[in-house]
């Protein structure tokens, strides 16, 4: 049975480094989405984090010269945390893995695995990745010069380790999982990861260490503290343990299991096996649905510190401003699918679409109604066929962009949806010249005036609810522009599926013309 909130997640994030695009990307859209559901009136929780256990976490550390929980700290409180105020995510909570809320419950989970017999005590060897915190399988490697097995995601060295053990029986899950994705065939998306995971069960699972021996920075195994516990099952744990898990049990209730886990690509296989089979073992629900994102690509490459290709998103708000920056990567790249930034591809976009035709639009209609009308909106005495398509296809916007994003995390293709909308309203301007109409002072041409602009704005109110969740602060400008406060209430409070409804905007409220949404870029910084 869903839980009564829609719980949604992003990756906790590693932080041996300050956040880049990549990580906003996922962010952003978990935020998108996250909002869009509240405007339609529905419970909502929101979790992002922080993944702060692991070798990769205490070397980089040791080469700061810092302990690894002081490298956390500053690195969360200075880096991560503001960069998602400053992106505007409005998260409901932000779990770190250090915590005392988090490492309890984690031991306490892993202990009842263990008390079941899903856990027991062995040895392995095998290539490690500490950039991925994960032992290799040989197809997960590429050769290198002189013949050195390199991590294919990384493109770094691997590490042969040998050690003593605990492992979780992973093995014994694999027919279970397979049944479970043939009876729920939307829970991995999209199509193409499903693909990919269920090949790799297929092939059948092997048992997953569950403990490291060789370094001590982790949640220390229950029974046997000389062992800290997996880095991936202390992480994934973060979904439980954030919203009650072992601590308030009505709460977990309420929430748990998510209905979206938003992962990259590169770690879909711990969250659509590891994660559902470990829930399996100790007999809690497994989540709806795990989203897997493309990789953000510049030159070629993925976006990683890494790869020297990490950008900071502060880099692209101080030029772009913050909303066009979240509406840009969900418009430009297809959620599921690889995508490449280009500042260029930005600007461009920039300047076609949200100056010249979005905020354009609601330059030219607040203005006419002050200079028509002294701001005062009128009201529209006799729609024709012209205004009837505007309505329609307001219509079609709220119930094209509530599927694509509500429901399919089609996030490019909502986006669209209210843009061809825009596009819409800009031909209706240009065939029904509001400007030349004001020429007639006849009483028919003075009515006829009123409803072309009366349509145009009620059209804006519309497009103000649609694009909040992507654009909470120039949507608001527009709400504030629009005199739609004091008649509707609040701009969050308004419900998506129900933007569509024509006639809202009562006539008489008060227009003006504020900022310009989407001001013209100055050149590029150097």
């Amino acid at each position: 049975m869903p839980s009564p909130t829609y719980y949604v997640s992003t990756p906790i994030y590693y932080v041996n480094d300050a956040p880049h695009l990549g990580h906003a990307y996922t962010t952003v859209a978990g935020d998108v989405l996250t909002r869009w559901h509240r405007q339609r009136g529905e419970k909502v929780w929101y979790l992002t984090g922080t993944d702060e256990h692991g070798q990769k976490i205490m070397r980089t550390a040791e080469a700061n010269g810092v302990t690894p929980q002081e490298w956390c700290d500053k690195l969360v409180g200075e880096a991560w945390q503001p960069l998602w105020e400053h992106l505007n995510i409005a998260n409901d909570d932000f779990i770190r893995t250090t915590q005392k809320r988090h490492t309890d419950r984690v031991q306490e989970f892993v202990q009842d695995l263990y008390d079941k017999g899903e856990i027991y005590k062995g040895g392995y060897e095998g290539p490690y990745c500490v950039g991925c915190e994960e032992y290799k399988l040989p197809g997960d490697l590429i050769e290198g010069e002189g013949g050195t097995q390199l991590c294919a995601i990384h493109k770094k060295p691997v590490e042969l380790l040998k050690e003593e053990n605990y492992f979780f029986k992973l093995s014994e899950y694999g027919p279970k999982l397979l049944e479970f994705y043939e009876a729920n065939p939307g829970f991995i998306q999209p199509e193409s990861a499903r693909n990919e995971v269920l090949n790799f069960v297929k092939q059948g699972l092997q048992d997953l260490s569950i403990s490291r021996s060789t370094f001590d920075w982790g949640v220390p195994v229950p029974w046997d503290t000389k062992h800290v516990i997996y880095v991936w099952v202390d992480a994934l744990l973060n979904y439980a343990t954030a919203v009650g898990y072992g601590a308030d049990q009505a709460r977990f209730e309420e929430i748990f299991p998510a209905d979206v886990h938003l992962v990259g690509k590169d770690i879909l296989r711990f969250h659509a096996i590891i994660w559902p089979a470990m829930l399996m073992a100790n007999g809690l629900p497994v989540p709806g649905r795990v989203a897997a994102n493309g990789w953000l690509m510049v030159g070629g490459e993925k976006m990683s510190k890494s790869n020297l290709t990490g950008i900071k998103p502060q880099d692209l708000t101080s030029h772009f401003g913050v909303d066009a920056y979240r509406w840009y990567f969900l418009r430009a790249i297809a959620f599921g699918q690889d995508g490449s930034f280009s500042w260029e591809d930005f600007t461009a976009r920039y300047t076609s679409e949200l100056a010249n035709d979005y905020g354009n639009l609601a330059s030219r209609v607040a203005a006419m109604v002050g200079k028509y009308f002294g701001g005062e909106l009128p009201a529209a005495p006799a729609d024709g066929d012209a205004e009837r398509a505007v309505h329609d296809g307001l219509a079609t916007a709220v119930a094209e962009a509530d599927r694509r994003i509500g429901d399919e995390l089609d996030f490019q293709g909502g986006i669209l949806a209210v843009f061809d909308f825009v596009k819409q309203v800009n031909g209706y301007l240009t065939e029904q010249e509001p400007w030349k109409v004001a020429k007639d002072e006849s009483a028919e041409g003075r009515d006829r005036l009123a409803t072309i602009l009366y349509t145009a704005a009620e059209a804006l109110r519309g497009i103000a609810v649609l694009l909040n969740p992507v654009m909470p602060e120039t949507s608001q400008q527009l709400w504030d522009s629009l005199g739609a406060e004091a008649a509707l209430g609040a701009l969050a409070g308004q419900r998506v599926q129900d933007a569509g409804a024509w006639g809202a905007l009562a006539p008489g409220a008060k227009v003006t013309k504020g900022a310009v949404l989407f001001p013209r870029l100055e050149e590029k910084p150097a």
